[in-house]
């Protein structure tokens, strides 16, 4: 009985996946020119089920030769759009079309210049008429049978990026010698094997301002360092965190940017990391946190650098010490 079920399931995924094959045609081609021509990044985005697929699509795109990230929506409306650049492609994903996380921030893009790839299964929904190509995902049917759970769509969807990563590897000429040095652990799940202290930023270079400075001041230094957050110190001692998306936030509530301290707005005893762990660490600390910025401490748990996950993602290249 389980095993029938089962067979069911799968028959309904791959049903979903054949569909596909019908649905592509110039759009796809021009998702292709869009990212080819792209002198910057691919920039995936998503929430949910979607958000965990374009996860794993800018995990492959990167290992196969296709600078790229994940952006989480939320959060680029609160600070990390400064993430990206008006030379960036951005791939929205959404089975609906009509995320409404995902859809506040597509005109914030928009006006930025930036190219749209919207992947849907409602061609005629919000998301796809923001898109400058839209590459349809739609299924027949999901294989939930109470029709809720995204199941055969978000296996088409994790399918049609496979495609996308694949056709653009054969663009790009990319050969096992690249895809090996990419993986110098000789899989996927090693190949950050990049210690925290080679891609961290150290000295003068790392953002900081002491406790008792006035806001006003802490924003124009973060201002200058130009890496969307900035450190707050206390002598040695690490006190705090303040972000971009921090200072959104309160400005948002009508707070005197004049009259504040730092202190009114940074987050206390923020994530760190050791200098001595591995990008990948680092990695999983900001996935998990949803965070962009670490301070990195050595061993006697003095501020030693700071990681921001650009210097992991941002240029597409992890700087492997081979």
């Amino acid at each position: 009985m389980y095993i029938d079920q089962a067979k069911e399931v799968l028959r309904i995924e791959a049903e979903g996946i054949n569909s596909l094959l019908e649905q592509l045609g110039d759009d796809f081609n021009q998702a292709i020119e869009l990212i080819l021509g792209c002198p910057s990044r691919l920039i995936i985005t998503g929430i949910g089920k979607s958000g965990i697929i374009g996860q794993k699509i800018a995990a492959t795109l990167n290992s196969t030769g296709t600078s790229s990230f994940f952006l989480h929506p939320v959060e680029a409306m609160h600070g990390d759009l400064g993430l990206v650049d008006e030379q960036d492609v951005v791939m929205a994903i959404s089975y609906s079309g009509e995320t409404s996380e995902l859809n506040l921030l597509l005109p914030s893009l928009k006006k930025r210049g930036v190219k749209v790839i919207a992947m849907t299964g409602n061609i005629n929904s919000s998301l796809a008429k923001h898109g400058d190509a839209v590459l349809s995902v739609a299924v027949p049917r999901e294989a939930c049978p109470l029709g809720l759970a995204p199941t055969a769509s978000t296996t088409a969807a994790l399918a049609m990026g496979d495609a996308l990563a694949v056709v653009l590897l054969n663009c790009k000429q990319f050969k096992a010698s690249d895809f090996r040095r990419n993986h110098p652990g000789g899989s996927l799940g090693e190949r950050l094997k990049v210690k925290v202290s080679e891609v961290m930023v150290t000295g003068e270079q790392i953002p900081q301002v002491t406790i008792d400075m006035s806001l006003t001041a802490a924003v124009a230094i973060m201002d200058e360092m130009n890496l969307g957050a900035i450190v707050v110190m206390s002598g040695d001692d690490l006190k705090g965190i303040i972000t971009d998306g921090d200072i959104r936030r309160l400005v948002s509530k009508g707070a005197n940017l004049a009259t504040a301290s730092v202190t009114d707005v940074m987050t206390g005893d923020p994530k760190t990391i050791a200098a001595d762990l591995l990008a990948a660490d680092a990695l999983s600390i900001m996935q998990r946190h949803e965070i962009t910025i670490l301070p990195v401490h050595d061993q006697t748990g003095a501020l030693a650098g700071v990681l921001h996950l650009q210097d992991l993602l941002g240029k597409g290249e992890f700087r492997f010490l081979v």
